[in-house]
């Protein structure tokens, strides 16, 4: 399927890998002329990398995501090389990137499954997650810029528990949502692709979820579950996991 602007949490996972948030990026004339959704970018500008992701993410800045690719990359072809690689190491196989936002092209495609994958990989990154879960978000660029950000994701809002991620919409590819929420310690990410009722499905999505599956704590994290013998004055040692073994299962098994 086309996946539209749910193709920036690729982008925006590359650069919240990269770190360095306060790295300035000069904005190039490319860049700048995207056509779709803007931050409002010009030629020459300067934008740190923090704020171009905020823009990519909340606004759906196609300006933004160019910016990014150019700057991780030099290119926009060099940057979609990274992106399918980076989508293979995921296991994302059915998966081709030809630009960091999603704008239209035949052979631009995903499917529900490899980015529900990639998504789940971004959303184990602290800044990505902070980045999706904003609400709104202040620029520091200069006065008189477009500098005031509120995210155009209505999970965040409507949906009990939602932490993010992105929507999209072309006329071709429709409506395409990822989202995310999180319930009594269990978080599911949802991906509909083409999906006239978006926002709608994926909240009866994410309710059957919540109401067929639950989290069980088979073993906490650092807690012994028993002693072993070992050699030496000791003679026993107690072990456990270092991080906790949790496991969703049906409701009630």
């Amino acid at each position: 399927m086309f996946p539209a602007s749910t193709t920036k949490v690729m982008t925006a996972l590359l650069a919240v890998e990269a770190g360095e948030f306060d790295h300035m990026v000069k904005v190039s004339a490319s860049a700048a002329t995207q056509e779709g959704s803007s931050i409002y970018l010009t030629p020459g500008e300067r934008v740190s990398r923090g704020d171009l992701i905020y823009g990519l993410m909340l606004r759906s800045g196609n300006d933004a995501a160019m910016a990014l690719a150019e700057d991780l990359s030099g290119s926009k072809e060099a940057f979609a090389a990274r992106m399918n690689q980076r989508a293979a190491e995921l296991g994302a196989k059915n998966t081709s990137f030809l630009n960091p936002s999603g704008l239209h092209d035949q052979e631009h495609y995903t499917t529900a499954r490899d980015m529900a994958l990639i998504s789940r990989e971004a959303m184990k990154n602290q800044n990505f997650r902070t980045v999706v879960g904003a609400r709104s978000y202040v620029a520091a660029r200069e006065p008189g810029a477009y500098n005031y950000f509120y995210n155009k994701n209505k999970v965040l809002y409507q949906y009990e528990g939602g932490t993010g991620i992105k929507i999209g919409y072309t006329r071709v590819a429709g409506r395409c949502l990822v989202a995310s929420s999180k319930r009594e310690g269990m978080e599911l990410i949802c991906v509909v692709l083409n999906a006239p009722g978006w926002f709608h499905d994926t909240y009866a999505l994410m309710d059957y979820g919540y109401r067929s599956y639950q989290l069980e704590h088979i073993a906490r994290a650092e807690q012994p579950l028993k002693k072993v013998r070992v050699p030496g004055p000791s003679r026993f040692v107690a072990i456990g996991p270092k991080e906790a073994a949790v496991c969703p299962v049906d409701r009630g098994e």
